[in-house]
């Protein structure tokens, strides 16, 4: 199973869409508060949810289900 994390903060709307639409293809995502990391919400502040997948980050803003159908079966997005 790929590593998973979703860079997210508390109330993130799109963030819970994000998390429920990865569970339901199988994922297991690591929820990463930006807002408790001073660098991490520097970098992620206006774009959560960030969607990494080992160590790539696929996904800003929304998750794509077709790109993410095709990245989970090996395609490149």
């Amino acid at each position: 199973m790929p590593e998973t994390i979703i860079y997210t903060r508390s109330g993130c709307h799109l963030c819970e869409l994000a998390e429920d639409l990865l569970k339901r293809h199988g994922l297991s995502p690591r929820l990463v508060d930006v807002d408790a990391d001073p660098e991490l919400h520097d970098q992620y502040d206006q774009c959560v949810p960030v969607v990494m997948i080992d160590g790539k980050v696929r996904f800003r803003g929304r998750v794509d289900e077709r790109l993410l159908r095709r990245l989970l079966a090996g395609g490149t997005p």
